[in-house]
């Protein structure tokens, strides 16, 4: 039987900053007098369940609801966007810090020193994460390019070096191959969600 990593997001305590996770994804967060709010649109709504529960240990209230009712209510402004679930997060101070390591003016950036942490790692996989025939590949942000590269570095200082992959080659994501650093990509992450299928968590080789 194997052991959990003292490393694993099973075992370290859950983070605000961790949520940078659906950032390094297609997350946005914005600023306000009132506080700052995370949001990201995902494909599926086992993603935000568990993302759901991602907030909410972090004490950060949130909420989903499908995308074509967010659209028509105006929470969504994206033409086209009728599939998916919106997930949100109230606005809250919590948030301040995040915002302000995840932008730069207007503009969503990596922040400098990044740690691609156990829990980040989590939040990324649950709101971006997927298998192809090579790999596993990590969903970046298609209309935040200069993000990729950061991204990728750190991931590699964290032993999960990876290709980037652009979008006519089924991204933007950052894929990871062999069999070590899937390997540490499971000790990361920790125990799947009961929500995940199969095919979308990295589990353990046999």
């Amino acid at each position: 039987m194997s052991q959990l990593s003292f490393f694993s997001a099973d075992l370290t305590p859950p983070r605000v900053e961790d949520l940078g996770g659906l950032l390094a994804a297609n997350g946005q967060i914005s600023r306000s007098a009132d506080g700052a709010r995370l949001s990201i649109l995902l494909p599926d709504e086992w993603r935000a369940k568990t993302l759901l529960r991602e907030f909410r240990v972090r004490d950060v209230e949130a909420e989903y609801l499908p995308a074509a009712e967010a659209l028509s209510i105006g929470l969504l402004t994206e033409e086209g966007t009728t599939t998916g679930v919106l997930l949100r997060s109230s606005r809250t101070h919590e948030l301040d810090a995040l915002a302000r390591e995840w932008t730069r003016g207007a503009v969503k950036s990596v922040p400098s020193a990044l740690v691609a942490a156990a829990g980040l790692m989590r939040c990324w996989t649950l709101a971006a994460g997927r298998h192809d025939e090579a790999g596993y590949l990590l969903g970046l942000d298609r209309h935040a390019v200069d993000t990729w590269e950061p991204l990728a570095s750190a991931c590699a200082r964290a032993g999960l070096a990876g290709a980037l992959i652009g979008p006519r080659g089924g991204g933007p994501a950052l894929r990871i191959v062999g069999h070590r650093r899937h390997a540490r990509l499971v000790e990361l992450l920790g125990t799947p969600p009961p929500e995940a299928p199969k095919t979308a968590f990295p589990l353990p080789e046999h």
